[in-house]
């Protein structure tokens, strides 16, 4: 053991001997000259009283120049928004100028203008006249051939002498006659309303009107 570590130990002295043999002071290359580097100035901080950068926005957005988009694909599915038409639009009522169904309309259903419960008289135009129309109680003139010339005649004086039963929505004269029957003179009327061959017979009896 102790011979081959002296054998291995002189082959290593004998390898380092040649090496440094080998590298002379003359044969050593010169260094490289080093390479002049620019520094490049830094940036200088934006204070805040100059702009900032333009934000960038998605209005901005282009495609890079010379790539081509990938086309629209149609009949993919109800997520993909391209099924039905496909992107070509409607027809009939949506296509025509000034279609549409406009934006109360309810699917057909009423709609809910026409639910909502209505006042009486709100719109007496677009209803029927039996419900809405001013219902008048009538009195013929043969009716007040009795009738004393100082008491003046209304609605009130009218029931209380059991002519009328109410007075509805107003009391309205007609004229009505029956043989044997005439009108005192002098009349005096209050909240009534005439009828036109009543208020002849009635002004040329010297009746004085006050229409409601």
């Amino acid at each position: 053991m102790a011979e081959t570590k002296k054998k291995t130990a002189a082959k290593k002295s004998v390898a380092k001997k040649a090496g440094a043999a080998k590298k002379s002071p003359a044969t050593k290359k010169a260094p490289a000259a080093k390479k002049s580097v620019v520094k490049k100035s830094a940036p200088a901080k934006a204070s805040a009283s100059t702009p900032s950068r333009a934000v960038l926005k998605l209005g901005a957005l282009k495609p890079a120049g010379g790539s081509w988009p990938k086309r629209q694909r149609i009949g993919r599915g109800h997520g993909s928004g391209m099924v039905k038409t496909g992107g070509e639009g409607g027809k009939g009522q949506t296509v025509r100028s000034g279609g549409g169904k406009g934006r109360t309309f309810e699917g057909g259903q009423t709609p809910w203008a026409r639910r909502l419960p209505h006042r009486r008289g709100y719109s007496q135009k677009a209803r029927d006249i039996g419900h809405f129309r001013a219902r008048y109680v009538v009195v013929n003139l043969h009716q007040l051939a009795t009738w004393d010339a100082s008491v003046e005649v209304s609605p009130e004086s009218l029931r209380e002498r059991g002519i009328l039963k109410s007075a509805g929505d107003g009391v309205k004269i007609l004229g009505g006659t029956r043989e044997g029957k005439t009108l005192p003179q002098g009349l005096r009327f209050r909240d009534i309303a005439f009828s036109q061959s009543a208020r002849e017979a009635l002004q040329a009896a010297g009746a004085q009107l006050e229409v409601a």
